[in-house]
């Protein structure tokens, strides 16, 4: 049955191949389950709800791709849309995080319409690479900037905004030892080095008495929570479909990336298309929305599935294997929540470092390329919003092309999107 299902043979693979790859997937993914929950639970959102709902959206998502798309390619939720939602919307714009799940499940829907519309594929076309590339770093930085931040590596200064943290603090100590042994482990190119590293510091926190040992390893999952708290009623906000567009847009490249990339290493691009990336596209609809339902923010593609690639998965068995590791992992609850901030804040100075290598795609030597994608990368973390930062590099792009006389190169959907940013701004300046 799993051969003639998934054509193990035809893709010259194994069940025990595609075992290893899933396994290797999920262990260099798996520190999600410690950072997710406690970077949404600074919105107010309980921690052991958005632990299950973390571990469930993931593993529905995975299992999505595996079992209708056929790819390698696993799922959960995105690190870049997790920090929009918490430190943007919930924390910066102050909306209540019942109602940005809200946000979530409707910009699911539309990831699903567009999807099957096969729209999404001609926004990717539309918008040019230099946009594409700098938003990724963009988010890297931003991310990267949080990490810092909740290291205490960084913090406020009234003259200069922003200075170095103290190394008497003890939670910066500890950081630090935590991102000297990611980098360490990573440099040695050992699975999991993110994971380890979380795992190590909290170790050498409760050590040290920073932190209380948990009460128990094992417990049932807990969704009561976050499970179906989302208000779609205020939702329908006029003032929420800004946010919408945002998760639609960072998801939609950074899936469609995680998509290319993955495929290009294990094989599966034909004539420089990926086949059934219609079906591909639908898992993180279909995530997005069961995420939201259940407690957390927008599910998109994990580009660590290339690990699992590369140890042998060709498949979407290797998904059925991921996904079965994070149900798992559902009911180890209380050892992810014992985690503190200052172990996790390592993983996103990380996650976000790896974020920006896209830059390197950027063609630097054109200038009307390489203005909108500096301006995209420095007003993301800088502003600390992912929308200005996309809006103004979009404005930014229009602007340079127009004065460079290239006006071929400015797609539909580019001119759209200009002409709705620059209302947004006039918008805002009359208020």
């Amino acid at each position: 049955m799993l051969e003639r299902y998934f054509r193990l043979t035809e893709n010259q693979t194994s069940v025990r191949s595609e075992f290893l790859g899933g396994l290797t997937t999920f262990i260099t993914m798996a520190y999600i389950v410690a950072v997710n929950p406690h970077m949404l639970a600074e919105t107010g959102m309980p921690i052991e709800g958005v632990i299950f709902a973390t571990c469930i959206s993931a593993a529905v998502a995975t299992l999505v791709m595996g079992l209708y798309a056929n790819y390698p390619i696993a799922m959960a939720p995105g690190m870049s849309l997790n920090a929009y939602f918490t430190y943007v919307v919930c924390m910066q714009m102050h909306v209540p995080w019942q109602t940005a799940l809200g946000v979530i499940f409707f910009s699911g829907v539309v990831f699903l319409i567009l999807t099957v519309t096969r729209v999404r594929e001609q926004i990717v076309n539309g918008i040019p690479d230099c946009l594409k590339h700098s938003t990724a770093g963009g988010i890297g930085m931003f991310i990267a900037f949080v990490g810092l931040r909740n290291a205490k590596l960084v913090v406020a200064n009234p003259a200069t905004f922003v200075s170095l943290g103290s190394f008497s603090n003890h939670e910066a100590q500890l950081a630090l030892i935590g991102l000297a042994i990611m980098l360490i482990l990573m440099t040695r190119k050992l699975h999991g080095a993110i994971l380890i590293g979380v795992l190590l510091t909290t170790g050498i926190g409760i050590l040290r008495g920073m932190t209380s040992r948990p009460t128990s390893i094992f417990s049932l999952p807990h969704p009561s929570g976050t499970w179906l708290q989302l208000d779609l009623k205020s939702a329908l906000h006029l003032g929420l479909f800004e946010i919408i567009f945002v998760f639609l847009f960072v998801d939609l490249f950074d899936n469609v990336g995680t998509l290319v990339g993955v495929c290009e290493q294990g094989g599966f691009v034909k004539d420089g298309k990926i086949p059934r990336v219609g079906r591909a596209l639908v898992s993180d609809a279909v995530g997005t929305l069961f995420g939201s339902l259940t407690g957390t923010s927008t599910v998109t593609s994990y580009i660590e599935s290339a690990a699992g690639v590369a140890a042998g998965a060709r498949t979407g068995l290797s998904n059925v294997f991921t996904a079965l590791f994070f149900l798992l992992a559902m009911f180890f609850a209380p050892l992810a929540a014992a985690i503190p901030g200052y172990a996790t804040a390592p993983a996103l100075i990380l996650v976000g470092a790896l974020m920006t290598e896209s830059i390197g795609r950027v063609e630097w030597n054109d200038f009307t390329d390489a203005i909108p994608a500096f301006v995209t990368l420095l007003a993301t973390p800088l502003t600390f919003s992912i929308a200005t930062g996309l809006s103004l590099g979009l404005i930014s792009y229009t602007l340079v092309k127009v004065a460079a006389g290239r006006f071929r190169e400015i797609s539909p959907v580019i001119w759209i999107l200009t002409v709705l940013f620059v209302f947004r701004y006039i918008y805002l300046a009359a208020e």
